[in-house]
C-alpha cells in the first residue's frame, strides 16, 4: 500500500500549512497551465462527454494526458521524496518526465534549456500563436470531459447493503483511500449511470465503465472509539471494483 494514500489517522507528519494561496510563485503558474493545454490535447477526449474533434487540432501531442497521468507521475515518486516537494514541484517532474518518456525532448536538451533560461532568466519564451488550439483550451476549460458511459448490466448494490472494502494491489495508481480498506460500510447512494477512469488500474481493479456508489463508514469503525468524534459518519464514493458484500468478505 503506498503510504501517500494511507494519510488518513498517520500521525507525526508535522503541523498542517494553512496558508490558502494556490500559487507560491510565478512560474507554478505555468506549470498549470501547461498542464491544462495538455488535457485539452489529450487523444481520450476522442471518446468523451461532450465531444472532441480531437484528431483536428493542430498539434504534435497525440498522447493522452489526464489527471490519472499526473497522478501516477506523482506516485511513482519514493514516498518521502514525494513529501519533501511541493505540490507543483511534483508537478514539474511529472510532466517532464513524461515528455522524456514519450520522446517529445530528450533529457539532454531539457537539461540544456533548463542551464540557458537559468542564466538568462528575463529571456523571453518562444511563442508560436495557434488560435484554433487555444480555442479548444478554452472550450475545455469551460466543458471539461465526462467519465459517464452505459453501462448495460445493473449495480451490484443497492442503498442499505452492507459492504466491505477491498484491499487490492496498488501497482501503479489508485482511487481508493488507504485508510477505508479491509472496513464495512453501508451503501446511501448509488449514482445514476456508470462511469470510466481515466485509465486502466491494473490489478487495483479500475478498468472499463462501473457503478459508483457513496458508502457511509462509522468513524469509530475507523479510527477506534478513542480517536473519533462521537456520532460522526465518514462518506466515500467509491467504484464498484473496490466494495464486495460484507457477508463474502467475512466468509472469504
Amino acid at each position: 500500500m503506498k503510504l501517500q494514500h494511507y494519510l488518513g489517522g498517520l500521525e507525526n507528519l508535522g503541523p498542517v500549512n494553512l496558508d490558502k494561496r494556490v500559487f507560491f510563485a510565478d512560474w507554478e503558474k505555468r506549470i498549470f497551465g501547461i498542464h491544462t493545454v495538455m488535457m485539452a490535447e489529450s487523444a481520450h477526449l476522442d471518446g468523451a462527454l461532450p465531444g472532441y474533434r480531437i484528431h483536428d487540432l493542430p498539434t504534435s501531442f497525440r498522447d493522452n494526458w489526464t489527471w490519472a497521468s499526473l497522478r501516477t507521475g506523482a506516485e511513482g515518486m519514493q514516498p518521502f521524496e514525494y513529501f519533501k516537494y511541493r505540490y507543483y514541484e511534483k508537478w514539474l517532474m511529472g510532466i517532464s518526465q513524461f515528455f522524456i518518456d514519450r520522446g517529445y525532448v530528450a533529457a539532454e536538451e531539457l537539461d540544456k534549456l533548463t542551464r540557458h533560461y537559468r542564466a538568462h532568466p528575463a529571456e523571453p519564451l518562444p511563442d508560436k500563436a495557434n488560435p484554433q488550439l487555444k480555442e479548444q483550451v478554452v472550450r475545455y476549460l469551460q466543458h471539461g470531459d465526462s467519465g459517464l458511459r452505459p453501462l448495460n448490466k445493473p449495480p451490484r448494490f443497492s442503498v442499505g447493503d452492507t459492504v466491505r472494502v477491498a484491499d487490492p494491489a496498488a501497482a501503479d495508481h489508485t482511487r481508493l483511500p488507504g485508510f477505508l480498506r479491509n472496513r464495512e460500510g453501508v451503501v446511501r447512494e448509488v449514482y445514476p449511470g456508470a462511469f470510466e477512469y481515466f485509465v486502466s488500474t491494473g490489478p487495483d481493479g479500475l478498468n472499463g465503465p462501473q457503478h459508483v456508489y457513496c458508502v457511509a463508514f462509522q468513524a469509530a469503525d475507523i479510527w477506534g472509539e478513542g480517536k473519533s468524534e462521537p456520532n460522526t459518519v465518514i462518506y466515500a464514493d467509491l467504484f464498484d471494483a473496490y466494495i464486495e458484500p460484507a457477508a463474502q468478505a467475512t466468509n472469504n
